[in-house]
């Protein structure tokens, strides 16, 4: 019989588009793997360096035009 952490262990929540699409831009247009998760109606987007989540804060109409997100987007440096 399994355990409740071996269930649990087994069970990947799939990514959300927005998040896929924002990721995929990123490395696209900056080669720069970055990590993204979703609070609310805000995506908040963990950069490595203050240089990228500035350029990126410039680029904010033109990524979430390419993206088609509707939700607010937050950098964070990490």
């Amino acid at each position: 019989m399994d355990s409740l952490q071996d269930i649990i262990s087994r069970y990947e929540k799939p990514e959300q588009p927005e998040l896929i699409a924002i990721k995929r831009y990123v490395d696209e247009h900056y080669h720069t793997p970055i990590s993204a998760s979703v609070n609310g109606n805000t995506i908040v987007v963990t950069v490595p360096s203050a240089a990228l989540a500035n350029t990126l804060r410039l680029n904010i109409t033109k990524i979430q035009e390419a993206c088609q997100l509707e939700k607010r987007i937050v950098f964070r440096i990490g």
